[in-house]
């Protein structure tokens, strides 16, 4: 599914169409998503849009009335394209501009999602226990040590629980934790303050790097504008079970931690 670069890939690949724009119409052909798109997203219609943002996995477009909150899911895509362009299978949502554009909101397993915050309002509930975003200050080594201290479960669940810190997905984790030479199998409340600095940097250089080279490239994604991501190429361990380690040349291992694939090597993670 795509991860947090795939997110921010795709909010920076929308924003210049969609930011200082307005919204003339939204059309939802598919409301049963994962949640039903509520009638509520229509009081965007003839409003600005002032910003386009990101918190975790989720993507916000701003207006004065309120925000659509949007979850790309499992396979979620968004473009943007000429209003006139005709439907493809699969497209639920289509946010209309003045400007003759119209972002497209494709989303073949229906996972994905479509809400609506009021400025008034609590948060929606799936916002309010998210941890600290991992990009930025706030994220450091001791938020991951307190967070840990009597934890039994493995370190990979651990920094995937988006309560702990958000938009580590199982690719970057993967990858986080063999730059660090940390067992994803190892207890959370196991390892050290020393080795936590180590991942903590590792994720957010992890996680940059993805960004910067414009998202990994799997089944289901591809940037705003239909150009797939490279980080893929990139991948030390994600998927590479039976190959060699690029580091000491041991087949790389497989897992299954929390129901999620888990690839390392045994000798470079201890």
């Amino acid at each position: 599914m795509p991860e947090l670069p795939e997110v921010e890939v795709t909010k920076l690949g929308i924003a210049p169409f969609l930011e200082g724009n307005v919204i003339s119409k939204i059309v939802v052909y598919q409301p049963q998503l994962r949640w039903m798109v509520p009638d509520e997203v229509q009081l965007a219609c003839q409003q600005a849009i002032n910003s386009v943002t990101r918190r975790a996995k989720y993507l916000f477009i701003n207006t004065n009335v309120g925000a659509l909150v949007m979850h790309l899911g499992m396979s979620g895509k968004m473009r943007v394209v000429d209003v006139g362009l005709p439907r493809k299978k699969h497209d639920h949502i289509e946010i209309e501009l003045v400007t003759g554009k119209k972002l497209v909101f494709n989303d073949a397993r229906r996972f994905g999602s479509c809400l609506w915050q009021s400025p008034t309002e609590l948060p929606l509930k799936i916002l309010r226990s998210l941890g600290p975003e991992p990009l930025t200050d706030e994220f450091d080594a001791s938020v991951l040590f307190s967070k840990s201290r009597g934890k039994v479960s493995p370190v990979k669940s651990f920094i995937m629980d988006n309560s702990v810190v958000v938009g580590v997905g199982n690719i970057y984790a993967n990858e986080s934790l063999f730059k660090s030479g940390i067992d994803p199998r190892r207890a959370a409340g196991k390892v050290s303050l020393k080795r936590y600095k180590l991942l903590t940097n590792n994720i957010k250089e992890v996680l940059a790097s993805a960004i910067n080279q414009g998202g990994t490239t799997l089944k289901d994604f591809a940037q705003a504008d239909g150009s797939p991501g490279y980080f893929a190429q990139h991948l030390l361990v994600y998927g590479r079970a039976g190959n060699e380690c690029e580091v000491c040349q041991t087949a790389i291992r497989s897992v299954v931690i929390g129901q999620r694939n888990t690839f390392y090597c045994i000798q470079c993670q201890k």
